[in-house]
């Protein structure tokens, strides 16, 4: 079962007031609904939304839906449930906002469809339900989207989505519009809004787990690349130490850069903290990081010189 089913299937558990379910029902049908002069006909596959949809028609207007229930006619195993509503088809559909009193399609709903905050939300949660799907957090990128057929109720439901602060988009698509969400926190607010507070749970932990992952690979990466500069950096000083050596040897030089240019020789891997540590400690005075960098940038221009 997919991430986006176990949210859906979870909406479905959820209570509704009755003009909660109303702005449910306009937000499903006007997403997911065929409708002609004969009837108001849905297609899904999933079964817990197609039994949540019948309940509810039959509580708010007391009417048995048809249901057709047939196989997929695809390589998937999945079922294909088909609800029909011809009983008090135009009744519903202007309670639902969609149609006004001549009959003409609606695009965007009354004001009394999402009249206060809990009604909004209602609506989203509809709108999901019928268009929407959210990536799972373990196996991909984070990721929510609604596929809408049009630009106008796609600025609709962007605005509305911003109305909570979650970052929503609109992209043009061949077939449409895509209202998304790509930020992981402002996805988990979306599931806390709609009230699949399970998925909220299993999200947060999926996130953080891969939060903490993702800085102890940066911090793993920090500290390799630290180590790799240390040592490139010694290999580089003691290319510059062996080049004095051999032309003139180390008794040539300042006594100072003679003695720091052996123990970079004796600790080769050794970071400037550490050489100052040690050469502190073996020689009875303090030897800062500061003063041993000044040294050993005074033994590189000496070995300029001579490569020059």
């Amino acid at each position: 079962m997919s991430f986006s089913i176990e949210v859906k299937t979870e909406i479905t558990r959820l209570e509704n007031t009755n003009l909660e379910s109303i702005t449910i029902l306009s937000a499903y049908f006007r997403q997911n609904a065929y409708i002609d002069n004969e009837l108001i006909r849905i297609h899904t596959e999933n079964a817990a939304i197609c039994r949540y949809l019948f309940k509810i028609i039959k509580d708010l207007y007391g009417i048995t839906s048809k249901i057709i229930v047939r196989k997929n006619f695809n390589f998937k195993k999945s079922m294909a449930y088909i609800m029909e509503i011809r009983e008090k088809k135009d009744y519903i559909l202007k309670d639902l906002s969609l149609i006004n009193d001549d009959g003409y399609f609606i695009n965007i709903p009354k004001e009394y469809i999402i009249d206060d905050e809990e009604l909004e939300k209602a609506y989203l949660r509809g709108l999901f339900l019928a268009s929407g799907s959210i990536n799972n957090p373990k196996t991909s990128r984070y990721h929510l989207e609604f596929l809408i057929d049009d630009m106008e109720f796609s600025e609709f439901v962007n605005d509305l989505l911003n109305k909570y602060d979650l970052n929503s988009r609109v992209i043009k698509r061949k077939t449409g519009f895509m209202v998304y969400i790509k930020e992981a926190e402002k996805i988990s607010d979306f599931l806390r809004l709609i009230k699949a507070y399970n998925a909220v749970l299993y999200y947060e932990d999926i996130r953080v787990y891969r939060e903490q992952k993702n800085n102890i690979n940066r911090l793993n990466n920090c500290e390799q690349a630290n180590v790799e500069k240390v040592i490139n950096t010694g290999l580089r000083q003691i290319e510059d130490i062996n080049l004095i050596s051999n032309m003139i040897g180390l008794d040539a030089i300042d006594e100072k850069l003679a003695v720091v240019a052996q123990y970079r020789l004796k600790y080769p891997e050794s970071s400037l903290s550490e050489l100052s540590e040690i050469m502190s400690h073996e020689l009875g005075k303090k030897i800062t990081k500061s003063c041993l960098n000044h040294r050993l940038r005074k033994i590189k221009e000496k070995a300029d010189q001579m490569r020059g």
